[in-house]
């Protein structure tokens, strides 16, 4: 009698438990009917249970049952056999919301075909795993693996926590032909990306400047290139914060017009021993001296350029004068060697470099804010790089997005960027 009734029991028993579909697959509310195997696939088919059906809006449990759906869900294979659940989705009308909606479901979400377990074990294969190898692994599109990544980016980086920021970077990257950028904003103090905007005018920080405004965070320094737009920009909605000119963006400015000036000279030159002499100098003229390299007889053939025209000369070493202004010992003495520079500039006579000493006078108050916040666009500039080399190695990104948030995302990378 008692192994009759052991037999009865295990025969009418499902075989598979409930605790398999929770601690497996996160499910609960749900009975095992029964499973297929369809293709080298395997449908597990399960009833919901009556009583957990409720108001996805209210969440009340009286509720008028209006007719079932069948949906399949994709989960977690096992081993290489892809894995489907089969159930049956109440559609339910709230008496107190006057609404027909579809019962929530505690396993996936409503307008997709996958499970949220699915959706984590692709997140975690993520982490060291292209798109496209995830997808091949688990037989996928490439397409439904991206529109997972994005989701889970969207949700947590889409907006940044403003509120701690201090001290702050902005740059412009190109990144595709045709001169379109993106505007970056980067948080000095903790190295993450907090704002992409499109183009590099100061329309591209609009959307910036009113969630900062909503934050409440209390700036004190913005370090930024010459540029007039940006410079408007953050006077505009940040009067209070010090403006710092980057030196590097400084230097550059300053190597272009020495290029340009070792152009004219050329041009000028009748003699073509000369020529010849000074011919290949560029970028001799823009190294710094201890960057000379001696097996290439580099220094002798800068001198040789130099003893050539003395307007070239005096640019050279004003070249290197300017680069002093950023290692003195304090404000004052950076402010004197501004002013010598500025003297040595307009006495020399040369228009281009008239010119430049205008320039360093009228933002003198951004190039002197550095030694009370000795800060750069060197960090964002290194971002910058990556953010290039992200692009670079993901043949370009078709969604701008998508390529938005993995900017965001970008300091969380451990691994060789993907895409």
């Amino acid at each position: 009698g008692y192994k009759q009734v052991a037999t009865n029991n295990l025969l009418r028993r499902p075989n598979m438990s409930t605790s398999i579909l929770y601690h497996g697959w996160g499910m609960i509310g749900y009975n095992y009917q029964t499973t297929r195997y369809e293709a080298g696939s395997m449908v597990f088919v399960l009833q919901p249970k009556k009583k957990n059906v409720c108001c996805p809006n209210c969440g009340r449990l009286d509720v008028i049952f209006r007719g079932t759906k069948t949906r399949q869900f994709r989960t977690l294979p096992i081993g290489k056999k892809r894995v489907f659940i089969e159930t049956d989705v109440q559609r339910v009308e709230c008496i107190v919301c006057d609404l027909v909606r579809q019962s929530p479901l505690n396993f996936a979400d409503p307008k997709v075909t996958y499970t949220r377990q699915l959706e984590w074990y692709i997140l975690d294969l993520l982490g060291s795993m292209t798109i496209q190898d995830v997808a091949l692994h688990l037989q996928m599109s490439w397409d439904s693996i991206k529109e997972i990544l994005k989701r889970d980016l969207r949700k947590r980086f889409s907006r940044p926590k403003l509120r701690h920021m201090k001290r702050l970077a902005i740059d412009e990257i190109a990144i595709f032909k045709g001169h379109r950028y993106l505007t970056v904003v980067m948080d000095l103090d903790s190295g993450c990306v907090v704002f992409v905007g499109d183009g590099k005018g100061a329309d591209a920080l609009d959307p910036f400047w009113v969630r900062l405004a909503r934050s409440g965070a209390k700036i004190e320094a913005i370090a930024i290139d010459m540029s007039p737009a940006y410079i408007e920009a953050v006077t505009t909605n940040l009067p209070h914060a010090a403006i710092v000119f980057d030196h590097f963006h400084v230097v550059k400015m300053f190597n272009e017009k020495l290029s340009v000036l070792r152009r004219e000279i050329f041009r000028e030159l009748a003699d073509d021993a000369q020529k010849a002499v000074l011919k290949g100098t560029r970028w001799l003229l823009l190294k710094n001296p201890e960057n000379l390299e001696p097996d290439k007889n580099e220094k002798e053939r800068l001198d040789a350029a130099l003893s050539i025209n003395r307007p070239l000369s005096i640019a050279y070493y004003l070249k290197e004068d300017l680069r002093q202004i950023w290692s003195q010992k304090n404000e004052a003495k950076a402010g004197k060697c501004i002013d010598a520079w500025i003297g040595k500039a307009n006495a020399s006579e040369i228009p281009i470099l008239e010119k430049f000493a205008k320039t360093l006078e009228n933002h003198r108050y951004g190039i002197l804010a550095y030694y009370r916040h000795p800060i750069s666009t060197g960090p964002l500039e290194g971002m910058n790089n990556k953010i290039k080399t992200m692009k670079r190695q993901a043949y370009g990104f078709r969604d701008t997005e998508f390529f938005k948030l993995r900017i965001l995302a970008i300091h969380e990378a451990k691994h060789v960027f993907v895409g």
